[in-house]
């Protein structure tokens, strides 16, 4: 396998991964055909199916169902990681540059036996599996002291990043914490500073009460159009009680999440056509589980536009559809 790296912009403050075992896919940097659909992925080329199972890697997690018959989840690496946890984690420096070894884990969470399911047409026991999934993984990454950020995400669809049919998310386990993160991070820590609360708790409560961007909420969460949505259908969903790990999550709220994911993204797949989506779990980075100015949340992108050169140039998105109008569409 080819040593991975990572590098330090040392104008923007960024990390970049440099990932060459990936363009070990037959399929990287090549231009699909025209009439190319993830749709098309065939089981017999599927390596998550069952009869594909002998060729899987190490299984890290399996999930069993109600009968303990089957499988629900599995987890495995990678194939063809982002990061390695061969590498070394120390940083260096390169004449005026930093960098270190692309140190992490890169694990695949496959969801279903199914090769045609998605989290939308699941049922609510099997995406609580996920859930379950998700949060065993993710205490066990964390036990990895050089670890500081566990980012759990799913690409959805071939505009979305995905190259399997098959339903599936991803786990990375970084060693650095992205600088936008941490951005993130300081204006919640300024909002704190003045006002003694938390900035998510607050904007929960101010849609709760204003109810025109809310799509659907359970005792326990709430899906909603965020005020200053990038993309058209954006959602965001969000506990109600104030915590900012995802791995703290109780019983009760991995039923209440998984209902409610399901929820929301049945909405966009009967409303929109199943369309091309990203969504990824935002937890606090290592050392801030406990801090009281950070909230976890899921963010669900739907790939419905493409950024151009204005928003590469500036920074700023141009989203075409106003969010009060997509959360009454998304809520009706």
């Amino acid at each position: 396998m080819e040593t991975g790296q990572i590098r330090l912009n040392k104008v923007t403050g960024e990390w970049v991964i440099y990932a060459p075992s990936r363009r070990k896919r037959p399929q990287d940097f090549q231009q699909p055909s025209q009439d190319y659909s993830l749709k098309d992925n065939s089981r017999e080329n599927c390596p998550f199916c069952q009869d594909k199972q002998k060729e899987t890697e190490t299984i890290l997690l399996e999930i069993k169902d109600s009968q303990q018959n089957t499988w629900q989840t599995r987890v495995v690496a990678n194939k063809f990681p982002a990061l390695n946890f061969h590498d070394n984690p120390h940083r260096n420096l390169e004449g005026i540059y930093m960098a270190m070894s692309g140190y992490g884990h890169h694990e695949v969470v496959i969801e279903s036996p199914d090769h045609q399911q998605t989290i939308a047409t699941l049922a609510l026991p099997e995406i609580e599996a996920i859930i379950e999934t998700y949060r065993q993984r993710y205490l066990k990454l964390m036990e990895d002291k050089e670890i500081m950020m566990v980012i759990i995400f799913r690409n959805h669809g071939k505009a979305a990043g995905a190259s399997l049919r098959h339903p599936h998310s991803q786990i990375i386990a970084t060693s650095i914490v992205p600088s936008h993160r941490r951005i993130q991070e300081a204006e919640a820590q300024r909002y704190f500073d003045h006002w003694a609360r938390c900035v998510y708790c607050d904007i929960l409560e101010f849609e709760m009460k204003e109810k025109i961007r809310i799509i659907v909420e359970n005792n326990l969460f709430v899906s909603f159009v965020p005020f200053a949505a990038e993309f058209p259908c954006e959602i965001w969903i969000m506990p109600k009680n104030h915590q900012a790990d995802f791995g703290s999550i109780t019983p009760q709220e991995k039923t209440a999440f998984a209902t409610i994911l399901k929820d929301s993204l049945s909405r966009l797949y009967y409303k929109l056509n199943n369309p091309d989506y990203n969504y990824v779990i935002n937890t606090a980075a290592r050392y801030k589980a406990e801090e009281p100015q950070l909230h976890w949340y899921c963010q669900i992108r739907p790939r419905l536009t493409t950024p151009a050169g204005f928003e590469l140039g500036s920074g700023i998105s141009i989203n075409p559809s106003i969010p009060e109008v997509d959360a009454a569409f998304l809520r009706d």
